[in-house]
């Protein structure tokens, strides 16, 4: 959903709804410095961009420099997803919303319990998301919040947080049973640094072709099946 119109947008970041991200015109001043302003304070992504694009995005032709798009998506809690039984996802940094929405499906199919998405620097949860999931995302839970605070919040709950990236021990020489949480990097920048200093184990998936990575959710679908082979084992 779309909200075109200086007035309107700041008039949105007042309510609690869920902004994915904000089109603001290239040189702000003014009214939109207020909008970015405010977005920056809750962690909203803004994307600057020439006129011309806000002139092709907008449906009202009449969005005065800002456009917001907005979803109905619903998101959990820390504790809504740590209730459940099966393991967690937290995606560090997924900005395409294809990826995002294979993950999803990933995570559902394979029986987790939610997925920790960051509150900036990531895609949200949008209508493209919920139909590239294939409905997955209407079945799994997915809470919004700073990644490095939701791995101490589970380590104190008892978790093991698992980053999946390149240089750690083999996923086969692991076991992943109990409470695990896997933690899946960007497309470009994996896993960052301060996040996977924070794990407690690095993981990596042997490869034996030229291509020196896989796709995030490829790489998902093999550890959490992983996790599932080792949980229908105990």
């Amino acid at each position: 959903m779309k909200t075109e119109g200086r007035n309107a947008v700041l008039e949105l970041l007042k309510t609690d709804k869920t902004v994915d991200k904000i089109l603001m015109e290239k040189g702000a001043q003014g009214t939109l410095g207020r909008i970015f302003a405010e977005a920056r304070r809750k962690n909203i992504r803004v994307q600057f961009v020439e006129r011309a694009a806000l002139d092709r995005a907008s449906e009202e032709k009449h969005h005065q420099g800002v456009i917001a798009y907005t979803t109905d998506f619903v998101y959990s809690t820390l504790d809504d997803i740590t209730a459940g039984e099966g393991f967690l996802v937290l995606c560090d940094g997924i900005e395409d919303v294809h990826n995002l929405g294979a993950i999803l499906r990933v995570a559902e199919c394979a029986g987790a319990a939610g997925v920790v998405i960051p509150d900036a620097r990531g895609a949200s949860v949008t209508d493209a998301v919920v139909r590239i999931s294939a409905g997955a995302a209407e079945h799994v839970k997915v809470a919004k919040m700073p990644l490095n605070r939701a791995i101490d919040a589970l380590k104190e709950r008892g978790y093991w947080i698992y980053a999946l990236e390149a240089g750690g021990e083999s996923i086969y020489q692991n076991r992943l049973t109990g409470k695990v949480a896997l933690v899946v990097g960007g497309e470009d920048s994996g896993v960052k640094r301060l996040t996977r200093e924070k794990c407690d184990k690095v993981l990596s998936l042997p490869l034996f072709g030229k291509v020196n990575s896989l796709n995030a959710s490829v790489a998902l679908g093999i550890a959490a099946y992983e996790v599932v082979r080792a949980r229908l084992e105990e």
